[in-house]
């Protein structure tokens, strides 16, 4: 069974997210997991589909009208996590670096972020991570990201996450 990787990106317009789950559906790609968002004006969505080949959901994409998409075929991954689930959130002032020094800060202690997201409201800056972490790192995570926290002059919490809302 083929396992696909899609991505489609172009301008935001009502509808878009039906063109795509039915083009799919239409050749056989069954949805399994996938996210999709607004940013800017803009729409962003990552799909792995099963099922169908990379030719034919790419032939299936190709009439939408203003977007771009990649599909490439994926070898299929083990679902299971390799660590205990928590999140860390970020709050402040706007500035260059933020993700990538607490991106930082979580890898050095073994984390992986495995959901993402972040949002500029004026001036304020608004990251929101899941992340997978080691047995027992939690508090040494805490401790860095506090002191990555003062040296960007943001807030940032760790907490764990609560398994039935992932």
């Amino acid at each position: 069974m083929h396992e696909l990787a899609i991505t489609v990106i172009g301008p935001d317009r009502t509808g878009i997210v039906a063109d795509v789950a039915e083009a799919l559906a239409e050749v056989g790609a069954n949805l399994t997991d996938s996210t999709m968002t607004r940013l800017r004006g803009h729409f962003a969505m990552t799909l792995i589909c099963t099922g169908a080949g990379v030719e034919a959901a790419s032939l299936a994409l190709e009439p939408l009208d203003g977007v771009t998409t990649t599909v490439r075929e994926v070898s299929q991954a083990d679902a299971a996590t390799n660590g205990e689930p928590w999140v860390v959130s970020v709050h402040g002032a706007d500035r260059l670096g933020i993700v990538a020094a607490v991106a930082r800060v979580v890898a050095a202690e073994g984390g992986n972020i495995t959901d993402l997201s972040t949002r500029l409201t004026g001036t304020l800056y608004v990251l929101i991570a899941e992340i997978d972490l080691p047995a027992g790192a939690s508090e040494e995570l805490a401790e860095r990201l506090a002191v990555a926290g003062a040296e960007l002059g943001v807030e940032v919490t760790l907490r764990p996450a609560e398994s039935e809302l992932l």
